[in-house]
């Protein structure tokens, strides 16, 4: 890993946890009051071939951080550390017909829209749903667990989708 890509995974760390605390904590949806869990991006976009620890440590750290900003207890870094264990397996289990290029990350302008949907869908829908369910602590009202975790899941896919194509890159 050069340092060129130390920096920039720093910054782009950084620039989530501020969107995170002084933007979307600041959005309320609804009734069920979800907030879209955008900093999930830096999980998802990090390089296919980063290091299990270090993609578990970042991403234990990226949850850490928003639990000690909202007095959550662990729930983000939990629901963080759970995407970042699954991530190789869903990688696994969307590997284009070619295979993954090497010093890629995974994005809409690498291996299109519908991959990155599924793709998106899957963790982000993994990460709100272990989210809710730690924040609940049981299954009671379940059925209105599963609808924040799909409205939050799609609100928050949205968000992402569209900072893929306003931070595209220009090749």
């Amino acid at each position: 890993m050069t340092l060129n890509i130390v920096f920039r995974n720093t910054g782009l760390f950084l620039l989530l946890i501020f969107l995170q605390l002084f933007l979307f904590e600041n959005i309320s949806l609804t009734r069920f009051d979800i907030i879209p869990n955008f900093y999930i991006l830096f999980i998802l976009i990090l390089f296919i071939e980063i290091p299990g620890w270090a993609l578990l440590l970042s991403a234990f750290f990226l949850g850490l951080i928003i639990d000690i900003s909202y007095d959550t207890g662990g729930v983000n870094a939990a629901s963080s550390v759970l995407v970042a264990f699954l991530r190789p397996t869903v990688l696994k289990l969307l590997t284009p017909r070619d295979g993954y290029s090497s010093g890629t990350s995974p994005s809409i302008s690498e291996y299109g829209f519908v991959w990155f949907l599924k793709y998106g869908f899957i963790l982000i829908f993994i990460h709100n749903l272990a989210y809710y369910l730690f924040v609940k602590l049981s299954f009671e009202d379940f059925f209105i667990t599963i609808s924040k975790t799909l409205l939050s899941t799609i609100l928050v896919l949205i968000l992402i989708i569209l900072s893929q194509y306003l931070f595209k890159k220009n090749n």
